[in-house]
């Protein structure tokens, strides 16, 4: 069985992150592997896939608890065995975040932005509006507007309703501005803070590329270094894909490499899913002992239009 060498730099990578965020990655191996085969995990399986980065059993333990504390995952006792699985809202996050990996769909846009004019609202309820706004891509121009290319008029007073705001914002909708593309470029990069997010995809492209050509023409991959090697490629790329407004590609600069990043991350993924798959159909157990399947929409993942 043929074992990365560049996995040893990508592991290395992730280890030299400090702190090292072992909750984030739990979420990361949540996603990716214990949700599409029925979404329950006994702690001890757990435990030994998250070894080899660098997350030790104490570690793991306190972070799970974190996790359950947090309102993500509940526990039950199967004699001395712990499992866990995600509770109601925890299915709810879940689904919003990973849908966006797995299956991001940037929308067209129709030269109209829905402007939100927030003038009245302190930081902190600025900060709140635009988290319950967050699937809605609104950007940031100056202190007090927000813009979006793609926010639905009923969904933002639906919105501004449920989280009080809707006596002190003013919404109104612009259509596209005219002969003012070099304006509008610049307006885009600073309302998403493009620029950074531009870098951290092409390094993102940069520590991955060399795994791809790697594999290029092996078949048969060493199945615990193909689960690691797809779960540090989701981790990455899953923190990049949530920062991304995901725009239109009218609005996005020349050559973004946000398509790169996505293109390179499903040709990887593909080519390490069976090999994975093998390793984690020997150690991750359900409830009853028996290693657990994955489910039909998972084997069509980076194809489907809902994610999962």
């Amino acid at each position: 069985m043929y074992k990365p060498k560049t996995l040893e730099i990508i592991l290395e990578h992730f280890k030299a992150q400090t702190p090292l965020r072992a909750p984030s990655l739990i979420i990361s191996v949540w996603g990716d592997a214990v949700e599409p085969r029925g979404g329950r995990a006994w702690l001890g399986g757990l435990i030994n896939l998250l070894e080899p980065f660098g997350v030790n059993e104490r570690l793991m333990r306190t972070s799970v608890f974190r996790l359950a504390q947090d309102g993500w995952l509940s526990s039950t006792k199967v004699g001395r065995k712990s499992f866990y699985a995600l509770t109601e809202s925890g299915k709810q996050r879940f689904a919003q975040a990973f849908r966006r990996v797995y299956s991001a769909q940037r929308v067209g846009w129709q030269g109209v932005w829905t402007l939100l004019s927030v003038h009245k609202l302190n930081n902190e309820q600025r900060r709140e509006l635009q988290l319950a706004l967050s699937d809605m891509r609104f950007g940031v121009l100056g202190n007090s507007l927000l813009i979006s290319p793609v926010a639905d008029l009923e969904k933002v007073e639906q919105k501004l309703t449920e989280s009080r705001f809707a006596d002190s914002v003013v919404c109104f909708q612009s259509s596209e501005p005219l002969a003012a593309d070099a304006a509008l470029e610049t307006l885009v990069v600073d309302a998403w803070s493009l620029d950074g997010l531009a870098t951290a995809y092409t390094s993102f492209i940069t520590l991955f590329q060399p795994l791809l050509t790697e594999l290029e023409g092996k078949s048969a991959v060493d199945p615990q270094s193909a689960f690691i090697a797809r779960t540090l490629l989701i981790h990455e790329y899953r923190k990049l894909v949530l920062r991304d407004p995901l725009l239109p590609d009218q609005l996005l600069p020349k050559d973004w490499p946000g398509h790169s990043a996505r293109e390179l991350c499903a040709l990887i993924y593909e080519q390490l899913s069976s090999s994975a798959d093998r390793w984690l159909a020997s150690h991750l157990e359900g409830e009853d002992g028996t290693h657990l399947e994955v489910s039909d929409t998972y084997r069509n993942r980076f194809l489907r239009s809902d994610g999962w």
